[in-house]
């Protein structure tokens, strides 16, 4: 005997109601995954919300919904992520993407505005979504992504591979030490800055995420740290160095600059008005 069929209406009512509890956003989080399992646009689920669902279908969509509803994000379900309106690959061996990481993108683009050829180093890439999103803006630029984890390497490769882009070289190792005798215009990083007694951790979706790329010591400053003060040797005359960090942590990373011989320091903000990324120039 067939069971019977299920539209996309009684579906996502069903799916957003089990996660009202577990994401702030229940009917995104349920068409996002919906939208995976047809293999359609969101336009589609909207112009079509009495389309019948077959069982199988049916059967991954609510094992979807069961994994989100234990915490589990989105992206790891659907193995995907928009940043800066591009599509990444995404598996929990890197950290999502955040929209606010964008600013770094930003950046990058307007402190070498003037340049039709640039160098830059995207040190502890992860998914590659930064160097992904500025060769793709700037295929004239030659592009060095690094992370010490060959399978987070192995993601970004996917993404760059994906897009056909053919200015970004992947180099496995520890920040400097995958670039040891190299020199860029711009060095830009998203570090780990979380503090390891941050509340924060304590989010149900933050355990699927390598803690590797989130936690970074008391105060969370230790890789910042570093990357300030062994930056000079990298960086050609007049070169920036563009760090992502945690919303109150602007002010300690503006005084690492200055401590390091760094000029020009500033601190940019986010969307949300949040201090989100902090700059330098080093002129010697």
């Amino acid at each position: 005997m067939n069971l019977p069929l299920v539209n996309i209406a009684c579906l996502l009512r069903q799916a957003a109601k089990k996660l009202h509890e577990i994401s702030e956003t229940p009917h995104l989080d349920a068409e996002i995954l919906l939208s995976q399992i047809l293999q359609q646009p969101r336009s589609f689920i909207y112009a079509h919300p009495e389309f019948l669902l077959d069982t199988l279908q049916c059967d991954r969509f609510k094992q979807f919904i069961e994994r989100r509803s234990e915490g589990e994000p989105v992206a790891y379900i659907t193995g995907m992520k928009e940043f800066w309106s591009l599509t990444l690959n995404i598996t929990k061996h890197v950290l999502i993407p955040r929209p606010e990481t964008e600013l770094l993108v930003d950046l990058a683009l307007s402190y070498a505005k003037d340049r039709c050829e640039a160098s830059l180093a995207d040190l502890g890439t992860g998914s590659g979504a930064i160097a992904v999103a500025i060769a793709y803006e700037r295929p004239h630029w030659e592009i060095t992504a690094t992370d010490i984890s060959c399978k987070a390497l192995s993601i970004a490769k996917s993404n760059a591979q994906k897009l056909e882009l053919r200015n970004l070289v992947f180099v496995e190792g520890d920040w400097y030490a995958a670039v040891r005798h190299q020199k860029f215009h711009l060095i830009i990083s998203n570090p780990p800055y979380v503090w390891d007694r941050d509340p924060h951790l304590h989010q149900p979706e933050l355990k699927y995420e390598p803690c590797n790329a989130l936690i970074s010591g008391k105060g969370g400053l230790q890789h910042l740290r570093h990357l300030i003060r062994h930056a000079s040797p990298h960086l050609l005359p007049g070169g920036h160095l563009i760090l992502e960090h945690g919303s109150e942590q602007g002010a300690a990373v503006r005084d690492l600059f200055t401590q390091y011989g760094f000029n020009g320091v500033g601190t940019h903000r986010d969307l949300a008005g949040l201090e989100r990324a902090s700059v330098g120039r080093m002129d010697k």
